[in-house]
């Protein structure tokens, strides 16, 4: 059974006013002074944000678990410094981003200027384990066409200093301005991947190997193949519907590896085509179906990925949960659609923010 782990970053915000709080600092000193050597939370680009990390888990049960433990750690320690933790891939009020004192970052926000400035944004990764390098490379050049499918599920960032952006997840828009973000071509080979990633650090555009910022990657730090295109979600249950898609895609991909199957040769530009659609529209209209890169209706690109999966979720136990999570999810929608749900019953963005203050924990 692959283990499963995930990363989510949090929006600290007052629990008042819904205005984010450059409290990161803080924040991270009382979890080192309540529960020292325990490094589940970490620092982040911006004071607005706190980062945690799971454990590896092999039952998606105890990954769920885990993930509502450590929200709820994040909301007690920020709630005894007087903020709160809510799970918004961007802030919907406007906000002024105040930098970490960290010579990686500085170096970051002399490199690209306002770009940096721009990346108050919080997603989810995804870490799935893999045997070998030869093995998370042929993950990533099969998983290629599946993850916009991920960034519809997980949409959750409509607004952006203030104003709705039209998009479901606009996070993913201001996540492709850095030179390294995105889809990538097939690789084929382990040396390939680490060749094009050596020549990327070769030109000094971007620092080390850790920027290469691709849609997933083979981990520098783990065993594991990181998929980094989902927004945070709103509710847990939701970072855990793509934790378990990612993991069912994972496995797929590397039987078909195994078995010699080809990956789909589609084109870069093509991905990114796939990937804005996503993006734009969400569950809320067509998607690029991953097969054929032509608009399809999300609902019936989500039933294909439960069919291209089916085996991986059937062997691993997660069909049923899946197919629940999946049903539940076309039903509600993502967090863009609730987000926007929220504007229109209250008329504010700041109680749209309180109100996601208490989602991210139920």
């Amino acid at each position: 059974m692959r283990t499963v782990g995930v990363e989510e970053e949090l929006l600290l915000v007052d629990p008042d006013s819904g205005d984010p709080k450059a409290l990161a600092a803080a924040v991270l000193a009382r979890a080192a002074q309540d529960a020292p050597g325990q490094d589940v939370f970490e620092k982040e680009l911006f004071g607005q944000m706190l980062e945690f990390a799971t454990h590896p888990q092999a039952r998606m049960a105890d990954l769920g678990e885990e993930i509502v433990r450590c929200r709820k750690e994040a909301a007690r320690l920020a709630g005894q410094i007087g903020c709160a933790v809510a799970a918004l891939a961007t802030s919907p009020l406007p906000v002024s981003p105040s930098l970490t004192v960290n010579e990686r970052y500085r170096w970051l926000a002399e490199r690209y200027g306002v770009g940096t400035r721009d990346q108050l944004v919080c997603g989810c990764h995804v870490h799935v384990s893999v045997e070998s390098d030869e093995e998370g490379v042929a993950v990533l050049d099969r998983l290629r066409p599946w993850l916009p499918v991920l960034v519809a599920v997980s949409a959750n960032s409509p607004f952006w200093q203030g104003r709705d952006t039209g998009y479901r997840s606009y996070r993913t828009r201001v996540w492709g301005r850095w030179p390294s973000a995105g889809p990538t071509e097939l690789f084929r080979s382990p040396e390939r991947y680490h060749r094009r990633v050596a020549d990327m650090v070769a030109t000094g555009v971007i620092l080390d190997e850790a920027m290469a910022y691709f849609d997933a990657r083979v981990s520098a730090r783990y065993p594991t193949v990181e998929v980094r295109v989902a927004d945070v979600c709103l509710g847990a249950d939701s970072a855990l519907l793509v934790a378990t898609l990612t993991r069912a895609l994972v496995e797929t991909a590397a039987r078909e590896w195994r078995a010699g199957r080809p990956p789909l040769d589609h084109s870069v530009s093509l991905l990114r085509l796939a990937a804005w659609r996503a993006a734009r529209s969400g569950l809320d209209g067509d998607l690029l179906d991953p097969a054929t890169l032509r608009p399809r209706p999300a609902e019936q690109v989500l039933r294909s990925l439960l069919e291209h999966a089916g085996d991986a979720l059937t062997d691993s136990g997660d069909a049923a949960r899946a197919e629940r999570g999946v049903e539940d999810l076309l039903r509600r929608g993502n967090g863009a659609r609730e987000q926007r749900r929220l504007l229109e019953r209250t008329g504010s963005l700041r109680d749209v923010v309180t109100e996601c203050v208490r989602h991210t924990q139920g």
